[in-house]
């Protein structure tokens, strides 16, 4: 029994962050197909924009570093979670920045 707790506090992480990158890659996948992914007019603030979800995968990952420096769990819990939660962030933040650019131009 006690195998099968450390089994599954191996997994967890990794599944729990491959459902979250599933979840990501796919809604930008459909957002490719409807031709809806988000567009600045200058190249500085398309690569801003391009840049937001690897930025919030580092910033998700020294997060969970110094988290499990601070709390008593794995340090590479602590990282896979954080790079989980910083793309899913990230995401979040990409789909704002592109939406605020949609509405102003109607």
């Amino acid at each position: 029994m006690e195998s099968a707790i450390e089994i599954l506090s191996i997994v967890w992480p990794i599944v729990l962050v491959g459902a979250i990158s599933l979840f990501v890659i796919l809604r930008l996948k459909g957002k490719q197909k409807r031709g809806t992914l988000g567009k600045k007019e200058t190249k500085a603030a398309q690569d801003l924009l391009d840049s937001l979800i690897p930025l919030g995968m580092v910033f998700g990952s020294a997060l969970g570093l110094v988290l499990s420096l601070i709390f008593p769990f794995a340090m590479s819990t602590g990282i896979t979670f954080g790079a989980g939660f910083g793309l899913l962030g990230g995401y979040f933040a990409y789909e704002h920045s592109s939406r605020q650019e949609e509405r102003n131009v109607q």
